[in-house]
């Protein structure tokens, strides 16, 4: 987000549609395949199971997410809008704040229910065998989380525009077209840490978290960075149309 942030303020708009959906596709393929196949190796001898009421969720949201970037882009390529350009923008953003609603509402969902309705939407399933096992051993503190949060998130600020100012040499130097770069590399450089802890999870036979890593990543970035994004521009070009 932080380094699309930076693409869309040097109005490198392409790059940010690229980066964002090479960051989608990454996640629900590369990240999910390498952590299934890792798990898979390590558990060869037994069925691993997750949770199939999380995997209708994330399901769910990202259809959603998907009928809300279609509306406009129909309404786009059909020519069927009542005023010419106004209308497509309305529902451009319209559809932006529907999506950031919903995802609020889903995210209150998850803090309030916990796993009480997740529970009554797949209790057939069989129960992992780690459900049983004691809690591992805190290692860091939350204070001490949210500290190295804040540290890591202004140094990846601090990177993401030095980055940002770098695609468009760097595409000359290795003789990569930008589009390449934007949706392929950009996106397993952001995504090293989903990739990373969702394949650790699968490894110790928890999908659910690998699947919350990796399918929850997808969901975030259609349902949120995208619509927010979106509605950033829209008062960016305001404000340039002002001036």
């Amino acid at each position: 987000m932080i380094i699309a942030i930076y693409a869309l303020k040097n109005g490198m708009i392409r790059v940010v549609q690229q980066s964002l959906l090479g960051s989608i596709l990454s996640n629900m393929l590369l990240v999910v395949g390498c952590a299934f196949f890792a798990g898979g190796i390590i558990h060869r001898n037994k069925d691993q199971v997750f949770s199939k009421a999380t995997a209708v969720v994330n399901s769910g949201l990202l259809l959603m997410a998907v009928m809300g970037l279609m509306f406009p882009a129909v309404l786009h390529f059909t020519k069927s809008e009542i005023q010419q350009g106004a209308s497509e923008l309305a529902l451009s953003r319209f559809s932006s704040c529907i999506m950031l609603v919903a995802y609020a509402s889903y995210l209150y969902f998850q803090l309030s229910a916990r796993n009480s309705s997740y529970s009554q939407i797949g209790s057939e399933e069989v129960p992992n065998e780690d459900a049983t096992e004691e809690d591992e051993e805190v290692e860091i503190s939350m204070w001490e989380a949210i500290a190295w949060l804040a540290v890591l998130t202004i140094w990846i600020s601090v990177l993401s525009e030095y980055l940002v100012n770098a695609i468009e040499g760097a595409s000359d130097s290795l003789n990569l077209p930008v589009a390449f770069i934007s949706v392929i590399l950009l996106p397993i450089v952001g995504n090293a840490a989903e990739h990373a802890s969702a394949i650790m999870f699968a490894m110790k036979d928890k999908l659910d978290i690998t699947i919350g890593v990796a399918i929850g990543s997808s969901t975030q970035i259609s349902m949120f960075v995208v619509m927010l994004l979106n509605l950033i521009s829209h008062c960016d070009i305001c404000v340039l149309c002002e001036c």
